[in-house]
């Protein structure tokens, strides 16, 4: 099963300084059918005007992970944490028990980011937070782990997540064809950030979301140049 995502089909709201569109419900968008896809709850594209962001606001058990598509995002938290996430790169943030943060786009452009949360496996957990560094040029040979709390990733650097899935991200010339597999009561969900794909045969364009179970194998060939991120979840 592949339930394609049509970016102009999603839901969204422009608030001047922040353009967000919601692959599932979320604040004032609403869809009975777009509610999550196994573990996986929201998915933002957001356009985050050059100087401003979010002010400090509170999460409670949630994985909040954050993929940074064009500019930075600096975080800042009141577990004293705080930094500078860059193009290409990821953060994530446990929020278990409870935090408060804020985000900002402190650059002269326009950041643009993915953000993703995921329903933890256990509630109370203690909150957590990190960002790292991950060279595209390591993504050319397949998907990369980015953040993770599957067993199988414990040696693989990825950052920690408090739930058995993961968040994934490969950059595929235009061609050749990729095959990943998704295991038995797997849920996965693509986008690519930049280009165009087909999985199964199915066709994907920028920002477009796609919906994945049931599917021993995903073959993807990319028909333009294109940078994916992928999470892979309980179907449940």
């Amino acid at each position: 099963m592949i339930d394609i995502r049509p970016f102009d089909t999603l839901g969204g709201a422009n608030h001047g300084w922040l353009k967000a569109k919601h692959h599932f419900s979320f604040a004032g968008y609403h869809d009975a059918a777009r509610m999550n896809w196994g573990r996986l709850r929201v998915w933002n594209d957001d356009e985050i005007a050059a100087g401003t962001g979010f002010d400090p606001h509170p999460h409670r058990d949630m994985e909040i992970i954050t993929y940074v598509r064009d500019g930075a995002i600096t975080h800042k938290d009141n577990l004293g944490n705080e930094g500078r996430t860059e193009a290409g790169d990821v953060q994530i943030m446990s929020a278990g028990t409870g935090v408060v943060h804020s985000e900002y786009n402190l650059e002269p452009e326009t950041t643009r980011i993915f953000q993703i949360w995921i329903m933890p496996d256990r509630r109370g957990a203690k909150p957590n937070w990190g960002a790292k560094a991950f060279p595209k040029e390591q993504r050319e040979a397949g998907f990369e782990v980015l953040a993770s709390g599957r067993a199988q990733d414990a040696a693989s650097g990825a950052l920690p997540l408090n739930v058995d899935g993961a968040v994934l991200a490969a950059s595929l010339k235009s061609g050749p064809t990729l095959r990943q597999p998704l295991g038995e009561g797997r849920a996965a969900y693509l986008v690519p950030a930049k280009g165009a794909v087909t999985v199964n045969g199915v066709a994907l364009g920028t920002r477009d979301g796609a919906g994945i179970r049931d599917e021993a194998v995903m073959e993807i060939t990319a028909t333009e140049d294109a940078e994916l991120v992928l999470v892979e979840v309980a179907a449940e």
